[in-house]
């Protein structure tokens, strides 16, 4: 079972996020739950959602605690939580920065979603919208396919510029 914790402000799309990994990682055949963790219910506050993709029917359908993978959407949110927490061994974690950070016990990645958000136009009430940028770089990862992650992407949003941001996303990752 692959386990990722998505750490976000509410308004960026992260729970969203986690609900189209899901559904992406269904149309890759595969059996996967989403679910979420929030805080004081406001815009900016922070939020953890949680995914779980598995071959076999999954029947866990608590939080993550053991997370293969971590993305943090708001490097801000570091400062309050700690996003390694239990961690797996071996584990990677995906920071949403213009800038690479190293965290020497973990494989770090990056990539600017905010950036091609705002590139692409995917801003809500002045908040870059960061859920479909944030499937390109998972695709990229190999956890889903990019073909599944337009469509799951199609099915909730139609409009061509969140196909655009995950495919920016996808090329613009370097592992």
């Amino acid at each position: 079972m692959f386990e990722i914790r998505i750490h976000s402000r509410g308004g960026q799309g992260g729970v969203t996020a986690s609900r189209l990994v899901a559904l992406a990682a269904i149309h890759d055949g595969k059996h996967a739950t989403a679910c979420v963790f929030y805080g004081p219910q406001r815009r900016g506050a922070p939020v953890i959602s949680f995914v779980r993709i598995d071959d076999s029917p999954i029947r866990i359908y608590s939080h993550v605690q053991d997370p293969d993978l971590v993305v943090v959407l708001d490097a801000s949110v570091m400062e309050m939580v700690d996003v390694f927490q239990k961690l797996k061994k071996g584990g990677r974690i995906f920071i949403n920065s213009v800038e690479a950070r190293d965290f020497p016990a973990f494989s770090t990645l990056h990539a600017d979603l905010t950036g091609i958000a705002r590139r692409e136009g995917l801003i809500l009430s002045g908040y870059p919208i960061l859920s479909t940028p944030l499937l390109g770089i998972l695709a990229k990862l190999g956890i889903i396919s990019l073909n599944s992650a337009r469509k799951a992407i199609l099915e909730m949003f139609p409009e061509p510029h969140n196909i655009r941001a995950a495919e920016a996303a996808y090329r613009e990752m370097s592992l």
